[in-house]
């Protein structure tokens, strides 16, 4: 199951992907139509919060609209709505693993920088947009602005101290996150936060693919493009820290919430890493595929 956050003529919904990704339910108006009242939460991460009850009544609805003589009068081409980020405002920071593959680490510096512990950063939730949406250059703040494509996980229970052997237990299912950095900005003030933290520096998406998709997330191959050149080509296999590493130590002392959002890291190929650099320019287009999840496309705007 791919769920989506959507904007039509009608408002903001939820809605359910087809398995040819050509259409897309609207869950809660299924709901209306079928049975004369709404109980799906308006926000993806409402909907993520119900658990294993959401998605029992997306399941059950979908079934009920294939099953209408006139199924197209529930379900919308995808391409007549506007895709936003999966969680459009996420309850907080979205978490972010630095460094987790070691090409990545040396083309950024040496294999003196490849980390010994998981190197953990956030960015902002106003940083975030959805696929399509544009990405601003930042001219007066920024002349080095950059991609990085990666596998981002959805949390979906709340647990503290959770064990790497549960630890995918609480995973709600995968998106893909486009970690734009402003690079000059990391190096001037010394951190991550502002350099990663720009309006629209987060997409996210096209939509979240359910975990029961994904056998393994530690396996899946991960490509980014720009302008349609090939730039990060790897596998999730190639993780200094796993995913339930990551969930595991982030979890020792602090509480995972249902919809948290943590991005996993990305491979070797982002701009800084050639020599000379090459940094994202007004009217590149980004376009970030995961196998299984997805292709989340972007550019940058003038």
């Amino acid at each position: 199951m791919k769920f989506v956050t959507a904007n039509d003529q009608l408002g903001s919904f939820v809605g359910l992907v087809s398995n040819d990704d050509n259409m897309v339910l609207p869950l809660g108006r299924t709901d209306l139509k079928r049975n004369g009242e709404n109980q799906i939460p308006d926000t993806l991460l409402g909907c993520i919060s119900q658990g294993n009850a959401f998605l029992d009544k997306a399941k059950s609805l979908a079934e009920w609209a294939d099953l209408q003589s006139d199924e197209n009068q529930y379900y919308l081409p995808i391409q007549s709505v506007e895709l936003e980020s999966p969680i459009p405002r996420p309850a907080k920071n979205i978490f972010c693993v630095g460094k987790n593959y070691a090409e990545h680490a040396i083309e950024m510096g040496s294999k003196d920088d490849i980390p010994e512990h998981i190197m953990v950063f956030t960015k902002a939730p106003t940083s975030v947009i959805g696929h399509n949406q544009t990405i601003l250059p930042h001219h007066e703040v920024t002349s080095e602005l950059d991609y990085e494509g990666e596998l981002a996980v959805i949390i979906g229970k709340k647990g503290r101290r959770i064990s790497k052997e549960e630890a995918l237990d609480y995973v709600f299912g995968y998106t893909i996150v486009n970690d734009i950095t402003a690079r000059d900005l990391q190096a001037k003030h010394k951190q991550f936060f502002i350099g990663k933290s720009l309006d629209t520096s987060c997409p996210i998406g096209p939509w979240v693919v359910h975990s029961s998709v994904v056998k393994n997330p530690n396996q899946l191959n991960i490509q980014t493009a720009v302008n349609g050149e090939i730039r990060q080509n790897a596998n999730t296999e190639q993780f200094i820290f796993p995913i339930e590493e990551i969930i595991s130590i982030l979890s020792k002392g602090m509480t995972l919430e249902a919809g948290d959002i943590i991005a996993t890291g990305t491979p070797a190929g982002v701009g800084k890493g050639f020599n000379p650099p090459r940094y994202l320019k007004s009217g590149d287009e980004i376009k970030i595929t995961v196998e299984k999840v997805g292709t989340l496309i972007n550019k940058v705007g003038y």
